[in-house]
């Protein structure tokens, strides 16, 4: 849909001395009550309703921060399963309305817990406490290097990331859910998409600038990963 404002401009800088990667994230445009309540009324008349919702990244300006709540109510009308991957209090406000699965970082999950959680423990205790306290069937919690905590109704597990040469972070974290709800479209567990998910998250870093992960890379990764499992 077009709104009256430009949409944001973004670039990345690659400094060749140090291979530093810096990302400039310019202010996005300010929307209108009419063009964000058209956007939900979009999403409201898709025919036929999607499997999957994915509501991703920071509102723009004069969009209010239960946006992504509103975007959960209208997935659960008609039956889809919504994933959220957001920042503050769009997050906060998407977990009290109940999702599918967020994909928050450790920073946001500290946020939204009220304290640091340093101790793996702490983690663990805080991604189950939104599986049992809110409304969420699964939190898939994003570490890094460390790689990401499943949380469910079957408990936790950690995955661990493959290494990879890392050229870019670009696109990481959205090759991630993308992966994610590829494999879960396909039929796959949650398991099995969460290790996808990660795959693609590790593909994407190994490309050069704002490109995002190829496929021969993401499979290849995948397989990797349940090879080890396997031999564990």
């Amino acid at each position: 849909m077009q709104i009256a404002d430009w949409t944001r401009e973004s670039f990345v800088v690659l400094e060749k001395t140090t291979k530093q990667q810096f990302r400039f994230g310019m202010p996005g445009p300010t929307l209108s009550e009419t063009e964000w309540r058209h956007c939900l009324d979009v999403l409201a008349a898709l025919n036929p309703s999607p499997d999957y919702i994915v509501a991703s990244g920071s509102l723009p300006l004069g969009v209010p921060a239960d946006f992504y709540a509103r975007v959960a109510r209208l997935g659960r009308k008609c039956g889809a399963r919504v994933i959220v991957d957001t920042p503050g209090e769009a997050l906060r406000a998407a977990v009290h309305e109940g999702v599918y699965l967020v994909k928050p970082n450790l920073r946001e999950l500290s946020d939204l817990a009220d304290h640091d959680l340093k101790e793996e423990a702490q983690q663990e205790a805080a991604v189950m406490d939104l599986v049992h306290r809110e409304n969420c069937q699964a939190v898939v919690l994003s570490l890094g290097a460390a790689g990401v905590l499943l949380g469910s109704a079957s408990g936790c597990e950690r995955f661990r990331a493959p290494t990879v040469p890392i050229v870019s972070k670009v696109g990481a974290g959205d090759s991630t859910v993308a992966g994610l709800v590829l494999s879960l479209a396909r039929g796959r567990s949650l398991h099995e998409a969460v290790q996808f998910g990660i795959a693609a998250g590790a593909a994407a870093v190994m490309t050069p600038g704002t490109e995002l992960c190829r496929r021969e890379d993401t499979e290849r990764l995948y397989e990797r990963l349940i090879g080890a499992e396997t031999a564990e």
